[in-house]
């Protein structure tokens, strides 16, 4: 199984504190903690960990933040050879404030990720395809119109996106913040959508009819950075497995909630044997 992502790449830097800030308020107490991160090499990286091949496409800086932003990529073998170094611009960083309950605010700056335009993507793109919208949007754009297979589209962050993405995409994924972003448009075509609710889990559509529904296992969450990325990940793989919309649901819950109990959105993504047991010990 080979997925190819088109996606953003950062560094990121994560305070853990007490509580997130109000506008205008300093919260101290804060732990300080880098970790690699960026939507698109989550989800490689979590697809990869699944037991997919992953290719990623995307873009970093000539900066010693790039190295650290690829490093757990390059440990589990995801293929970096469509990622180009921008001597221009910074690897991309996100700024990341953690509760003590798991719940984040992220503030991005994208450098070198807004930077991917549609003349570094190959003409065709061969097998699965996942993209997410932290690169430009009409980068995202000719990916999807260049993907010759199996197309998941996880729309966030929100943004708008043309009705041919919308009725291309073989599977959208977006939170209940998205879904109200995009209305109706988003059932517009024949895909599955699904939506993700957090701690209550997820429910998939077809032409705006629920299909499916799962609840994630309970566990402690940590931080929720990155947990929807690996349910990303999961979701795409269990279902170009061939597992049911149910069965992929859970899968995918499971792979969510498991990334939620540990620190960083990519050193939190698990191995296969890890959603399993989660599964199984329900």
């Amino acid at each position: 199984m080979r997925i190819t992502v088109v996606g953003s790449i950062n560094l990121d830097f994560v305070a853990r504190a007490p509580h997130l800030p109000a506008p205008g308020e300093t919260v101290t107490g804060a732990v300080l903690s880098r970790h690699p991160g960026g939507k698109g090499a989550n989800q490689a990286l979590a697809a990869e960990k699944l037991g997919a091949e992953v290719c990623l496409i995307g873009r970093v800086g000539n900066d010693a933040q790039a190295g650290e932003a690829l490093a757990l990529m390059e440990q589990f073998g995801v293929d970096l050879a469509g990622v180009e170094v921008d001597v221009a611009a910074p690897t991309g960083v996100a700024l990341i404030a953690v509760d003590a309950a798991g719940e984040n605010q992220i503030v991005v700056a994208a450098g070198a990720n807004h930077l991917v335009t549609p003349e570094q993507l190959p003409q065709r793109i061969e097998g699965a395809l996942i993209v997410q919208l932290e690169l430009p949007v009409e980068t995202v754009e000719a990916a999807v119109g260049r993907a010759t297979g199996f197309v998941v589209a996880n729309l966030a962050p929100a943004q708008p996106v043309s009705e041919l993405l919308l009725r291309r995409a073989d599977l959208i994924v977006v939170n209940e913040t998205e879904a109200a972003f995009y209305g109706d448009g988003l059932h517009r075509g024949g895909g599955r959508v699904v939506v993700t609710k957090g701690a209550k889990g997820a429910a998939m559509y077809q032409r705006g009819v629920e299909m499916a529904w799962a609840t994630p296992p309970v566990v402690e969450a940590v931080d929720a950075t990155g947990a929807g990325d690996a349910f990303v990940g999961a979701i795409t793989v269990a279902l170009l497995e061939g597992m049911a919309p149910d069965a992929a649901l859970r899968f995918a819950c499971a792979a969510g909630a498991f990334a939620a109990t540990r620190p960083g959105a990519q050193p939190s993504a698990p191995e296969r044997d890890q959603v399993e047991a989660l599964l199984n010990a329900q």
